[in-house]
């Protein structure tokens, strides 16, 4: 509940520059700016639910100069180089970090403050059980409009141990089935690891009509 200690970080993220959302940052940021920009969908607010050390966080809200940034990280060791980095954009951007699980951050109670665009969820959902999973996915589906989700699955773990020689043994196995099938209760697929909540969007309200590619 209060995050990974020093040895996680140490072992898990000992070559930053060659991981998903920290090597290659800019290119995510990239590509949810072109994204959004091409079905002229305004971007103004920003979470990132899990900043790690903030890399990703940093180069989204650089790209899209919300008015209304946060980010919570649990682990003290992320948590303290969260907190040493130039998150601001601009100076107008009112920013709060918070050393925080995301089961915190679900648990609060529900506030406008609370509601964003935009949430970044990259690689958190495998270390959560599953109960946590089925109560704070509604909350986020309350709170955001559009999910940026990466989470690793059970043939994705074992192409790191073959590929990359690199074990997790902090996450936990699923498969892609289960994921789709929670998360599907109350987001939409509309992209690669773009996920839009249907507390706010469904076929008739929803602001990407290619509705081909829903699912």
């Amino acid at each position: 509940m209060q995050g990974f200690d020093q040895d996680y970080w140490k072992l898990n993220y000992s070559q930053p520059a060659t991981m998903d959302c920290i090597g290659n940052a800019k290119e995510h940021a990239n590509y949810l700016k072109y994204f959004f920009e091409l079905e002229q969908v305004d971007i103004s607010s920003i979470i990132d639910l899990g900043a790690g050390f903030g890399v990703l966080f940093q180069k989204v809200c650089k790209r899209f100069i919300p008015y209304k940034a946060m980010a919570i990280e649990p682990s003290d060791f992320a948590f303290k180089k969260l907190e040493s980095k130039k998150l601001k954009p601009v100076e107008s951007t009112q920013l709060s970090i918070f050393q925080e699980t995301i089961e915190d951050w679900c648990g609060r109670g529900d506030h406008k403050k609370l509601r964003f665009d935009l949430g970044l969820c990259n690689s958190v959902f495998q270390y959560l059980d599953e109960k946590t999973l089925k109560e704070i996915i509604p909350i986020l589906a309350r709170r955001i409009k559009y999910l940026y989700l990466t989470v690793p699955t059970d043939k994705e773990l074992d192409r790191q141990i073959e590929e990359l020689d690199f074990h997790d043994t902090y996450a936990i196995r699923r498969s892609r089935d289960f994921y789709r099938k929670l998360i599907n209760q109350h987001f939409t697929n509309i992209s690669s690891k773009l996920w839009e909540s249907k507390y706010y969007f469904d076929e008739e309200t929803t602001l990407f009509t290619d509705l081909l590619y829903r699912s």
